[in-house]
């Protein structure tokens, strides 16, 4: 996979959220992986959260990416600039190459996710 991280300087009227819907209005849920990266990561895992289909972790490590995506099904990353172009890159290509969960115990916790966000699932 190739990753392309455009350089955009951020304006006075700049916010993450823009950046965030514009990728998730645009975004297949059940085909596609989005990654988002703003300072920290943190504000733009707050809005995809909020998008039904959207599994968003906000990780700092290839551990964590590999957890996101094989345990939780995170279907998106959050991540900050901060952490660096060539961390960001092993991170995200390490995040492309996990595969969604197979284990049952994992799987059952994402449906169970899944079944919440349609309202057909109130916990214990």
């Amino acid at each position: 996979h190739d990753i392309f991280l455009p350089t955009i300087e951020n304006k006075d009227g700049d916010d993450y959220v823009d950046y965030a819907i514009n990728v998730l209005n645009k975004m297949d849920k059940e085909k596609d992986i989005a990654v988002l990266i703003c300072g920290n990561g943190i504000g733009m895992s707050i809005i995809a959260n909020k998008y039904k289909g959207i599994r968003c972790a906000r990780v700092v490590s290839k551990i964590e990416a590999i957890a996101a995506k094989e345990h939780n099904g995170a279907n998106t990353l959050a991540l900050g600039a901060e952490l660096g172009v060539n961390t960001l890159i092993e991170i995200i290509d390490t995040f492309i190459k996990t595969e969604m969960p197979k284990e049952e115990r994992h799987q059952r916790r994402v449906n169970k996710i899944i079944k919440y966000e349609e309202g057909t699932y109130n916990g214990l």
